[in-house]
């Protein structure tokens, strides 16, 4: 079902998805890429660094096709897009030539996507976010047949371009924005596995990508604010309690749209005291001068909260905060 894969963004997360795909027979595995990471993938491929089961360190580098230009690598049956939200936009204004009427393309990203309200319940159902797709572009080029969503839960980071080192998890879960378990989507959690990863289906994808944005749409854009580590933010009682009233608010907001979350603030706290002394992809970001994803884990909660009338005062001041830092490091738009 799935032979020609191309991933879109070989960044962490791409770039883990491609290096383990790309041993699998059968398959041609290329890349969207620009820049130094283009030029590293043409030469040299996608290097791994991961621990094996007893805990010994492998690196391990994988040869795969690499283009800036979707139209030199064709009509795919998969394309995974795993671009953080700022450059969405740019997918979607060129991602048409890896299109046929049957291919997949599997939303590996942050945050909420564009199509989060398409085939969900409650209230707000069927309508866009416009602080994630304002004019409709890129539901305009990536029609909602096409989509699956995948939440991530695994922990990767770049050594350089095209040198991706795993750091922790290995869980990818699955779903259809209408929560039917089509053939493509058992086909595509039995490739996932067969790539060695943890893969699960979801009748409720959207539950599961809120619950992963409860937890870090308050310790990514914290961080990225303070220059501080997780366990900073959370060892800080007023920091800790300014997150958790975040929270209590997109805790309302899922239960009016039919993703109850039963955990309390504490309780996913708890979870991140476990990963230490985290640094979160938006804190890198901010070090590396890249522009942030506020609007998929930030904004479009603030817009959730309007149309489903729920008031989200601390989420304002968190978004108010973090967007006036990132504009004066120019790393959002004014």
């Amino acid at each position: 079902m799935f032979r020609k894969i191309c991933i879109y963004g070989v960044g962490a997360i791409g770039g883990w998805l491609a290096a383990r795909l790309a041993p699998l027979p059968g398959l041609q595995i290329t890349a969207v890429a620009r820049g130094a990471t283009l030029d590293a993938l043409q030469r040299q491929g996608i290097a791994l660094h991961e621990k094996d089961a007893t805990g010994v360190e492998q690196a391990k580098r994988q040869a795969i096709g690499a283009s800036s230009d979707p139209a030199a690598l064709g009509p795919q049956d998969l394309v995974i897009v795993a671009v953080k939200g700022p450059a969405l936009a740019d997918v979607a204004a060129r991602i048409a030539p890896l299109l046929a009427p049957h291919t997949v393309v599997l939303t590996a990203m942050n945050g909420v996507p564009w199509w989060f309200l398409q085939g969900a319940g409650g209230a707000a159902a069927g309508q866009r976010l416009r602080s994630i797709d304002p004019h409709g572009a890129i539901e305009g080029a990536i029609p909602l047949p096409h989509v699956v969503g995948c939440v991530v839960h695994a922990s990767c980071s770049l050594d350089g371009p095209g040198v991706v080192r795993h750091r922790m998890g290995n869980e990818l879960i699955v779903g259809e924005p209408s929560g039917e378990m089509t053939q493509r989507l058992q086909g595509l959690r039995a490739l996932l596995r067969q790539a060695g990863f943890e893969a699960t289906a979801s009748p409720q994808i959207q539950k599961e990508i809120w619950y992963k944005l409860w937890g870090n749409m308050t310790i990514n854009p914290m961080c990225a604010l303070t220059g501080a580590t997780a366990d900073r933010i959370l060892d800080d009682d007023l920091a800790r309690d300014f997150a958790s009233r975040v929270m209590l608010e997109a805790q309302d907001i899922g239960a009016r749209l039919g993703l109850p979350i039963a955990d309390s603030p504490d309780d996913r706290h708890a979870v991140t005291r476990k990963l230490g002394a985290l640094k979160p992809s938006m804190l890198q970001d901010v070090q590396a001068g890249r522009a942030l994803e506020l609007d998929a884990l930030v904004s479009s909660v603030r817009e959730l909260g309007q149309l489903t009338g729920v008031a989200t005062p601390f989420t304002d001041a968190l978004l108010g905060l973090a967007r006036v830092h990132a504009r004066q490091l120019g790393l959002y738009p004014a």
